[in-house]
């Protein structure tokens, strides 16, 4: 990836919050490298140097700068190959793998990764993977009270001795020297992350979209906080998220039984609230159109709500086929009751888990019937059960948009609506736009309902952004 100097040290010089996370700037006389909105002194052109990636820059030798910290950085949306291949490499980093495990859910083999990422960062995937961890545990170490053995075990690494180690080798100070740079956070034995957007940020607009379809008993809006339960391999607990008193963050509380697989909560809530966007990016493009241009403007900032798990988002997508927003949540609340392991959690409305798979593949269709499903939509939740069962659902990064839903059409009663609004939400695809959707071809048809063909038609010319101009459409509707 090739960076301009001039542009770069425009930006840094300028504090421009907008490449927060797009480059980092390294310092020749310090060792140091930050973010373009680091508070300290800028130094001259001469002394700096451009990365496109934390990992490059430690790679070439640089530490993390301890007042404006690169690890609470947003990152970016994956706008190619070898960014979505360092995306998905960071997300599973915590998970203690070696190289060989990743081969299948990358789509391409560890030699041919080595050679995609060094030639567009400069980096291998073994320091992707070791700057990703150490970076998470500064993080936690800075904001948290968690002992440091569960937030060495929580990043990944195999041991305290072995995390200790890269940490002092890689940042030349102990991992307890950076607790006492600020007061932990710590409240009934949960654990508080803060983690940074680029403004502007719609945070209500994505409040409100996510309110009219949650599922009751698992998920919850309480004023303007967001809840839900959560559970990730053996792991299951809550969690709750809201505005920051820190700039352009929000503020997570996660409970305790979610701390082992912490690093995994931390990447879904940033997929889930669509925290590495580029708002200025996307509003430049689409802004161009005079249907988009006022709704971005009444609301800036737009963020795809996202989902925490393809599976579930697929069966609410499927339970919403032909019928309201309202009769859709309805039946996800009596699915999720019938279904839905019990839990315990300090919010009296949250009392259950998630649907899984195996819990919904082990009902027959008449149980399904009763709660008010028709026969053949529970047919199509049984084929989406038996899909993720067979790991249908883990779609590696060499798949694209169009190789994806045609997989998702493939099951019996999945339309191309259905498939696409997969794709959007729970897949992060920038450019998916179920142009079928009534109310997208009520938005663009204005006074009458635009045909799905002039609905694609007209969105031509929103690509590559074409699942925000949905985001915008919808809210235009509200």
């Amino acid at each position: 990836m090739t960076l301009d100097p001039k542009a770069c040290y425009a930006a840094h010089l300028g504090r421009d919050a907008r490449f927060d996370g797009v480059f980092f700037t390294a310092v020749k006389t310090t060792g140091i490298y930050c973010r373009p909105v680091c508070p300290a002194r800028t130094p001259a052109a001469s002394s700096c140097q451009f990365f496109p990636t934390a990992s490059a820059a430690e790679a070439a030798g640089f530490r993390p700068c301890l007042r404006c910290r690169p690890e609470l950085a947003p990152g970016r949306t994956s706008s190619s190959f070898a960014e979505a291949l360092m995306d998905r490499i960071q997300q599973r980093a915590t998970e203690g793998i070696r190289l060989g495990d990743l081969e299948a859910d990358l789509g391409v083999s560890s030699r041919q990764l080595r050679r995609i990422l060094w030639a567009e960062y400069g980096v291998t995937p073994l320091q992707v993977i070791q700057t990703r961890r150490l970076l998470l545990a500064k993080q936690w170490l800075h904001d948290t009270a968690m002992p440091v053995n569960r937030i060495a075990l929580a990043s990944g690494f195999r041991s305290l001795r072995a995390f200790n180690t890269a940490f002092v080798r890689h940042y030349r100070i102990a991992p307890h020297a950076c607790r006492k740079q600020n007061s932990a956070e710590v409240s009934s034995g949960s654990v508080t992350l803060h983690l940074s957007y680029r403004e502007p940020f719609a945070w209500h607009a994505l409040l409100a979209y996510f309110r009219g379809r949650l599922i009751p008993g698992v998920e919850e809006i309480m004023g303007n906080e967001y809840r839900r339960t959560l559970a990730i391999g053996h792991s299951s607990g809550w969690l709750r998220i809201n505005p920051s008193t820190r700039p352009s963050s929000l503020a997570v509380e996660i409970s305790a039984e979610l701390v082992p697989v912490l690093g995994r909560v931390q990447s879904l809530v940033r997929q889930v609230f669509d925290l590495d966007a580029r708002p200025d990016v996307i509003a430049a493009h689409l802004g161009r159109d005079p249907l988009l241009a006022p709704i971005l403007a009444a609301h800036p900032g737009l963020r795809i709500a996202g989902a925490w798990d393809p599976f579930e988002l697929a069966i609410r997508a499927v339970l919403g086929q032909q019928i309201t927003v309202k009769a859709a949540t309805t039946l996800s609340a009596r699915l999720a009751n019938k279904i839905g392991q019990p839990m315990v959690t300090p919010f009296p409305n949250l009392n259950r888990l998630a649907i899984t798979a195996s819990s919904l593949n082990s009902l027959a269709i008449e149980p399904l019937q009763a709660l008010g499903i028709t026969r053949t939509r529970g047919e199509t939740l049984r084929h989406l059960a038996e899909l993720a069962l067979r790991g249908g659902f883990r779609f590696s990064v060499g798949e694209t948009h169009d190789q994806v839903t045609s997989k998702l059409i493939a099951i019996p009663g999945i339309g191309p609506w259905t498939a696409n609004y997969i794709a959007l939400r729970a897949l992060r695809f920038p450019d998916s736009f179920p142009a079928a959707d009534l109310g997208l071809r009520k938005a663009v048809g204005r006074e009458t309902i635009a045909t799905t063909r002039d609905t694609l038609a007209r969105a031509e010319a929103w690509r590559p952004w074409r699942s925000y101009a949905a985001i915008a459409l919808w809210q235009s509707l509200t």
